[in-house]
């Protein structure tokens, strides 16, 4: 079977979701290091904002059943501080319309 880019990133995907995932489980957070959570992160939201802009735009960021809305919020204003951004600047880019 061929490796295919497609299936290198189901593989790398599964390996971050899953020392996560253990992190979480264990109680040790420093199983998962800051450089890389970080470099994972970013990877995402930029794959995501490419993909929310295209012509399909993809499903939700995360499963909502499994993200609790604490995580969410924390998340979402650590990453509008790490950009320099504040809530008005989001309520801009809120309701946007495609295009």
């Amino acid at each position: 079977m061929a490796v295919t880019a497609q299936t290198k990133a189901s593989d790398v995907g599964g390996g971050f979701v899953a020392a996560a995932e253990d992190a979480l489980a264990s109680g040790d957070l420093s199983r998962v290091s800051d450089a890389e959570l970080e470099r994972v992160m970013t990877a995402a939201v930029r794959l995501y904002a490419a993909k929310a802009d295209g012509d399909s735009p993809p499903a939700a960021p995360v499963a909502a059943s499994v993200v609790t809305p604490t995580e969410i919020v924390v998340t979402v204003s650590d990453m509008l501080k790490a950009a320099g951004l504040n809530l008005w600047d989001l309520s801009m880019w809120f309701n946007r319309s495609k295009r």
